[in-house]
């Protein structure tokens, strides 16, 4: 699978069982439809977590294609904490794609992850100091 933002193949890796496709060149991440849900591992805060997203109107990025169907992803609102942060959304449902960084972000934001579970996992996977994801 392409990256949907710089082209480069992806990797798979597995991140607390769910299996992400990770984009060594900009650092991206992909989650197939229901990833979110099981790397979360809390239904009730994924289904509320997909429930805000709301379609920007307008955005400055350039769109993006599903690396699964090929069309055209929307952007999406995470939240509503300033600055504003676009992530992008199949329209299909294919998944979700998250910049480098963004994951973490869209986990802080929502208060998704009081116990540092899965930035401890992304950290140790990416190799990064936990002191610079905080």
């Amino acid at each position: 699978m392409d990256c949907p933002s710089c082209g480069n193949a992806m990797i798979t890796l597995e991140l607390a069982d769910v299996e992400i496709d990770h984009c060594v060149g900009c650092g991206g991440i992909w989650l197939d439809a229901g990833e979110l849900e099981l790397l979360l591992d809390d239904p009730r805060k994924a289904a509320g977590l997909l429930a805000s997203f709301q379609e920007a109107p307008s955005a400055a990025e350039h769109p993006r294609k599903c690396p699964i169907c090929d069309k055209k992803m929307a952007k999406v609102v995470v939240g509503c904490d300033k600055p504003v942060l676009l992530i992008d959304k199949c329209r299909r449902g294919d998944g979700l794609w998250f910049d480098g960084g963004e994951l973490k972000d869209v986990l802080d934001r929502g208060r998704l992850d009081e116990d540092s579970r899965i930035r401890k996992l992304l950290a140790d996977m990416f190799a990064h100091d936990e002191s610079k994801q905080k």
